[in-house]
């Protein structure tokens, strides 16, 4: 069965749009969305089902995922990490929410089945808002991963009507919040004393410090 398309306003989305991707996503059902970088593939974090179903679709083994968690706010970000240093802690809180990625030690409460090995995580809040809130009405991270585009010159799709042609028979639902960004997020390495940008993208490095 192809995925439904559902266009919902990215500054002000619907109430009852949000609330049927979020039925979708309760249900174990993996969503592609846009983001405030580039339009993602996520699922419930709660969902082992749909986890295995991401994984399958980007062909990665669950234990070596490169998956970022994202978050409501940097309160849901503290649970799913541990030991973040205050200097950290208040760099974050200054550049969320935002085009950041952070990589942080995982806590206890990150599911076994995608605790890498190297026990660390990815986490984003992103400045969306059809993202923010799905996590708000979720109560739970997304597990999310960006969408790439097939063509080896054009990194990210972004056009909601491609990725549909693409995506439609892999996934339950695509969110059509408009063109999306063709520029992924900064990732900021915060696993030792200093934070380290391991891959500059739309966030400003300026806020780093």
């Amino acid at each position: 069965m192809k995925a439904s398309l559902l266009k919902i306003n990215p500054l002000y989305p619907e109430n009852k749009k949000l609330a049927k991707v979020a039925e979708v996503l309760q249900q174990g059902g993996l969503v592609i969305y846009p983001t405030d970088t580039i339009y993602a593939l996520g699922c419930s974090l709660l969902n082992p089902e749909a986890i295995e179903r991401l994984c399958y679709i980007k062909g990665v083994d669950p234990q070596k995922n490169q998956f970022s968690f994202l978050c409501q706010n940097i309160s849901q970000v503290s649970e799913y990490s541990k030991n973040i240093p205050t200097p950290i802690f208040k760099m974050m809180n200054k550049a969320l929410p935002g085009p950041y990625t952070f990589i942080l030690p995982s806590s206890k409460y990150v599911p076994k089945k995608i605790d890498s090995k190297r026990k660390t995580i990815g986490v984003r809040v992103t400045d969306h808002a059809i993202p923010q809130q799905l996590v708000e009405r979720l109560g739970n991270p997304l597990i999310t991963t960006s969408v790439h585009d097939e063509d080896e010159i054009v990194a990210y799709a972004t056009d909601p009507a491609l990725i549909y042609e693409r995506f439609a028979d892999q996934v339950d639902l695509i969110v059509d919040g408009g063109t999306g960004n063709n520029v992924a997020s900064t990732v900021v390495d915060c696993t030792n004393n200093e934070p380290t940008v391991i891959r500059q993208g739309l966030g400003d490095t300026a806020l780093l410090v």
